[in-house]
């Protein structure tokens, strides 16, 4: 995601912080991150430890994108069905796969706990089903996981327990994962920023990059430029997805960036706030258009849900996403919006993560389609597994297929919009 909007709940919550200062002169570095996501803030951390010389650049500040602006949800596996990921590399590294996944839920609370970052992190996830289809899909996926990937934190909720955990009439059963969880992502960021930096990462915000110069040969210096300076190193990670543009072209011919939206109510109050969802778990339903929910701690109601496949900002984000709480929660008619923000989040055909090298080098991270509170942070210990020379866990990703979007420049978004539209109508079916 990256900005096109108003206010942003998350940045009005989060201290104000010193900027990191924008990239003067050329500097060397063992390794140079663009992109001041989960992903490459994880990335630099984990290699800072490891004894590197990092320098981060952020095109605009830590945690423009996605990492400041999403749900804040923290999901089990990835936005892809565990078969895709079966289909493109067999079942023994898709297990691998999905090991990793976890792995990445843990990883997140002991940064959490590492570094004290004060994110408002809670356990507990679920996923709602509204129809006698997604009750049985969901049912099923509780034992396929539990049979096939050993996964036993799941827990079937049928209708009249779900009745008394969210109080709503929309839905139909839920899956419960006391292993999810969610949190404040904007703060979870900054603070695997301010992790970074005490570590000893050169972290540069304000130090857009205009060219890359990747390395052809394994002792060759990647050359990384930005308006103001340069950075020369031997080890290169992109993890700017989207927001990259079309700096890095075979990038981004497999990415597309969608809109989606958020709200936030005003203070409900400790009583109706913690009576809307008892268990305090974040919320998502199982619809292609979803809308997902949570309380923060402060007793607001984040709703979000409402995406734009056609690239352009719909004014009335706010109003229809007003609406849409009124489905779920019509005792919350009189409540004001007081927040709406959004921004893109960058998808891949498949919806598998897309991970990989450009040189010898010279790694990207992209294409986490909507799972990236817990991907990016263990896709960033991937990489810099990779860079210390261990690079099997990384490198198995890059044998998932993926192609360009259809239509070239000109014609994906609407082919995409039409694709939408179909599975949209299968909602509504």
């Amino acid at each position: 995601m990256s900005s096109v909007d108003s206010r942003n709940y998350y940045y009005a919550s989060t201290p104000v912080a010193a900027p990191y200062a924008p990239l003067r002169g050329e500097v060397r570095a063992d390794v140079c991150v663009i992109g001041g996501g989960i992903s490459g803030l994880s990335a630099a951390l984990h290699l800072r430890e490891r004894g590197y010389k990092v320098v981060l650049l952020e095109a605009e500040h830590l945690g423009f994108g996605g990492s400041g602006r999403s749900g804040g949800q923290s999901i089990f596996g990835y936005a892809c069905e565990m078969s895709t990921l079966e289909k493109a590399v067999g079942g023994a590294d898709a297990r691998r796969m999905w090991d990793v996944a976890c792995e990445g839920l843990e990883l997140q609370r002991q940064l959490i706990s590492r570094h004290r970052i004060d994110c408002s992190y809670v356990p507990g996830h679920m996923v709602v089903g509204m129809k006698e289809r997604h009750d049985d899909a969901l049912r099923d996926e509780v034992r396929h996981l539990a049979d096939k990937y050993d996964y036993h934190s799941l827990r079937f909720i049928e209708r009249e327990e779900l009745r008394t955990l969210v109080a709503s009439d929309r839905y139909t059963s839920a899956l419960y994962d006391s292993n999810g969880g969610h949190l404040h992502p904007y703060r979870f960021t900054r603070g695997l920023g301010a992790a970074a930096a005490a570590a000893g990462v050169a972290i540069h915000e304000d130090s857009w990059v205009t060219k890359l110069d990747v390395a052809k040969g394994a002792g060759d210096d990647n050359v990384i430029h930005t308006a103001q300076g340069s950075v020369r190193a031997r080890h290169l990670l992109v993890a700017g997805g989207a927001l990259l543009g079309r700096l890095v072209p075979e990038l981004a011919r497999k990415l597309i960036a969608i809109g989606t939206y958020i709200v936030a109510t005003q203070p409900l109050g400790e009583e109706r706030a913690r009576a809307l969802i008892r268990n305090n778990a974040a919320v998502a339903d199982m619809n292609w258009i979803l809308d997902y929910f949570r309380v923060l701690d402060d007793t607001r109601l984040l709703f979000g849900g409402r995406v734009s496949y056609s690239g352009i900002d719909p004014l009335d984000s706010s109003r229809v996403l007003r609406k849409r709480i009124a489905r779920v929660f019509p005792q919350l008619d009189d409540a004001r919006i007081e927040y709406s923000w959004g921004g893109y989040l960058d998808i891949t055909t498949n919806r598998a993560p897309h991970f990989g090298r450009l040189g010898p080098n010279a790694y990207f991270i992209q294409g986490l389609s909507g799972h990236g509170m817990v991907i990016s942070g263990i896709a960033g210990k991937l990489v810099s597994e990779a860079i210390a020379g261990t690079a099997e866990r990384f490198d198995m990703y890059s044998r998932i297929k993926h192609v360009n979007f259809p239509g070239g420049p000109w014609l994906r978004r609407p082919a995409l919009v039409l694709a939408m539209l179909w599975f949209r109508l299968l909602d509504l079916l």
